[in-house]
């Protein structure tokens, strides 16, 4: 369907003031995008997740006697994952926000 307004096209940044250098709008490519920086966060609360099921399974076969640090380990891997949780949940309240925008 064509646009009949010609309100949806390439994208491209509004025109700058006189003087202006393009470093003003825009991504800075020496800035981690938000999937790279999404995907780090996923990766390390997975490795907190192991961490924490390592330390059980250690505690429970009697390789570690220091329950502190274990609880510790769980306690972060829990906290690492709820938050997580709530970033997902407010990613998609943000897609459904602008699915429900009419063009």
């Amino acid at each position: 369907m064509p646009d009949p307004l010609g309100l949806i096209g390439p994208l491209s940044p509004p025109p700058l003031p006189h003087g202006a250098g393009r470093a003003a709008v825009g991504h800075d490519p020496t800035q981690p995008s938000f999937r790279e920086t999404l995907e780090r966060q996923i990766d390390q609360v997975n490795r907190l997740q192991r961490d924490a099921k390592e330390a059980i399974e250690d505690l429970a076969a009697g390789r570690r006697d220091d329950l502190e640090s274990v609880m510790i380990a769980t306690q972060k891997a829990d906290t690492a994952f709820r938050m997580l949780l709530q970033v997902r949940n407010k990613v998609m309240d943000a897609f459904e926000e602008v699915k429900q925008i009419r063009v």
